[in-house]
C-alpha cells in the first residue's frame, strides 16, 4: 500500500507541475495567435479570454501515467506492472477515447463541431469503454433489479458516459465551476478507489486532479488584463467528462463482496456527479416544455440564477462546490439508512425545489 501511496503522491505533483508549465505557454501562444472566446450574449467576461487550456490536460495525463510505468519498471517495482497489466485493456481503450474527445474537443474550440457530430464520438468512446469491460453490472436493486446482462448493462453506460461528459460540459459556464466540481469528484474517486484497492484507478483520479489545479489557479485568480486568464473549453471538459464517467461506472463494476461499507454502491459510484447531473436533467426539459431545442444553449444554469440574484462569479462557484460536496457527503451518509427510491426523489425535489425558489425569487427581484 505505501508503494501505492508514494506513485499517486508522485502522479500528482508530476501531473500539477506540468500543467502548471504548459497552460502559461498555451496563454502565450493564443495570444500570438488570437485564439480567443470572445464576449457574447450569455459570456459572463467582457474581455477575450483563450479557452484552449484544455490542451494541456491529456498530453499531461497521458505523460504522467506511461512515466510512472517506466519509472517503476526501471526501479524493478513489479507491483504497479502487475496491477497494470489486469487493467491493460481498460487503460488501452480509456487511452483512445480520451485521445478522441481531446481531438474533437480542439475541433470545437478552435472552428466550431456540430452537437450531432460530437454525440456520434462519444456514443463509440462508450463503446469503447464498454469493450474493454466497464458496463453496468448491478442495479443493486434499484427498480427491484440486481444483475444486469451485457447488452442492457452496456447499452446503460454508454447512454451515462455520453450523459456524464456533457453535464461536466454544459456545467461549464462560469470561472471555476466545472474544474472545481471535477476537483471533488475526482479526490473522491481517488480516496474511494485507493480504498477499494484498485488503484490503477485510483492513481488516475489523483493525476487528473493534478492537472486540474493549476488550470483552476489560472481560471479563477488569472487576470485576464495582464494575459492570464485561460479557459477549460471543450477540449478539457470533454477529457475531464470521460474521465469522471469511466471513475463512476468502474464502482459498479465492483463485485458487493469486496465491499466492507453499507453505504448503497450505486450511491457511492454517482454522489460527486450529482449536481451537473441534476442540472442537465433539469434544464433539458425545461427547453422541451418551453418549446426549445433541447441542445441550444440558454440563460437557465443554476450558477446563471444565482448570477441574476446578485452574486458574483467567485461566490457562486464556491456555493455550488461546497454545495455538490454537503450533498455527496450526505447522500453517502443517508444511503445507509434510507431506500434509494426515497433518496433519490429526495434529491429531485430538493434540487427542483431549490430552483422554484430562485426562479420566484429573480421575479420578485425583477
Amino acid at each position: 500500500m505505501q508503494f501505492w501511496i508514494i506513485n499517486i503522491i508522485c502522479g500528482f505533483f508530476v501531473s500539477a507541475i506540468l500543467a502548471g508549465i504548459i497552460i502559461p505557454q498555451i496563454l502565450l501562444i493564443a495570444f500570438r495567435k488570437n485564439l480567443f472566446d470572445e464576449p457574447g450574449e450569455r459570456k459572463i467576461h467582457h474581455i477575450p479570454v483563450p479557452r484552449l487550456g484544455g490542451l494541456a490536460f491529456t498530453p499531461v495525463i497521458f505523460f504522467t501515467m506511461a512515466l510512472l510505468l517506466g519509472a517503476n519498471q526501471y526501479l524493478g517495482n513489479s507491483a504497479m506492472l502487475i496491477e497494470l497489466a489486469r487493467n491493460v485493456n481498460v487503460l488501452a481503450m480509456s487511452l483512445c477515447a480520451m485521445t478522441a474527445l481531446y481531438l474533437v474537443g480542439i475541433a470545437d474550440d478552435l472552428i466550431g463541431v456540430r452537437y450531432r457530430a460530437k454525440f456520434v464520438i462519444q456514443i463509440l468512446c462508450g463503446v469503447l469503454l464498454v469493450g474493454a469491460g466497464i458496463w453496468v453490472r448491478s442495479f443493486y436493486g434499484f427498480c427491484g433489479i440486481h444483475d444486469l446482462n451485457i447488452w442492457f448493462g452496456g447499452a446503460l453506460a454508454v447512454l451515462l458516459i455520453v450523459f456524464i461528459t456533457n453535464a461536466i460540459n454544459l456545467i461549464d459556464g462560469i470561472d471555476g465551476l466545472a474544474s472545481g466540481l471535477s476537483a471533488v469528484a475526482c479526490l473522491y474517486y481517488g480516496i474511494v478507489l485507493f480504498q477499494l484497492k484498485q488503484y490503477t484507478f485510483a492513481l488516475l483520479a489523483f493525476v487528473a486532479l493534478g492537472v486540474i489545479v493549476p488550470f483552476f489557479y489560472y481560471n479563477v485568480f488569472g487576470n485576464a488584463e495582464k494575459q492570464k486568464k485561460i479557459f477549460m473549453g471543450d477540449t478539457g471538459s470533454l477529457t475531464i467528462g470521460i474521465i469522471l464517467s469511466l471513475l463512476s461506472i468502474k464502482l459498479t463494476t465492483i463485485p458487493v463482496s469486496g465491499i466492507t461499507w453499507s453505504y448503497n454502491p450505486l450511491v457511492v459510484a454517482f454522489a460527486p456527479l450529482m449536481i451537473p447531473c441534476l442540472d442537465v436533467i433539469r434544464v433539458f426539459f425545461h427547453r422541451i416544455r418551453s418549446g426549445k431545442d433541447p441542445f441550444m444553449p440558454d440563460k437557465n444554469h443554476i450558477h446563471h440564477k444565482l448570477l441574476a440574484l446578485g452574486m458574483n462569479t467567485r461566490l457562486t462557484m464556491v456555493t455550488i462546490v461546497f454545495s455538490s460536496l454537503v450533498l455527496s457527503l450526505t447522500n453517502l451518509f443517508v444511503s445507509q439508512y434510507i431506500d434509494i427510491h426515497i433518496l433519490l426523489l429526495l434529491n429531485f425535489a430538493l434540487y427542483g425545489g431549490v430552483n422554484m425558489y430562485l426562479t420566484r425569487k429573480i421575479k420578485h427581484k425583477q
